[in-house]
């Protein structure tokens, strides 16, 4: 699973397959039809609504895979100091919330060779004890 670029229609289409649900209560659920789930199937993303009611039908939180994405790739907010004002306080977004999609995608990178344990750390800010938890435990 590549968690830089998701296509979510195949990812729901595996689910599908893998819990066996038959086509005919997938389009009364959704109220779609199987053209419909067919071009659900193979678009990259979807309307957040509907992508909701994917989560209910097949029990399974499909959002987890942008989460994982913002977790990795979307730069940090920090303090804003204005000139002659006191700082203004924003919102941090906190990396220290690691899903196992975002544990198994580092730690497929540093298996393969394609990045260090270093470049881990300093790329996505993990703290070094965190990713050598994790690597023992593989």
């Amino acid at each position: 699973m590549n968690i830089k670029n998701i296509h979510i229609g195949p990812l729901i289409r595996s689910k599908v397959e893998e819990y066996g649900l038959p086509i005919e209560r997938i389009c009364r659920f959704l109220d779609k039809t199987e053209d419909d789930i067919e071009k659900m199937y193979n678009a990259k993303s979807i309307d957040t609504e509907v992508l909701l009611k994917w989560c209910k039908l097949l029990k399974f939180d499909f959002f987890r895979f942008y989460t994982g994405h913002l977790i990795l790739y979307a730069p940090p907010l920090v303090r804003i100091q204005k000139a002659g004002k006191d700082k203004e306080n924003t919102i941090i977004f906190r990396k220290n919330i690691y899903t196992k999609e975002i544990k198994d995608f580092i730690l497929e990178k540093i298996e393969t060779g394609t990045m260090t344990a270093g470049e881990a750390v300093e790329r996505y800010k993990i703290p070094k004890t965190t990713l050598y938890k994790w690597m023992k435990k593989i």
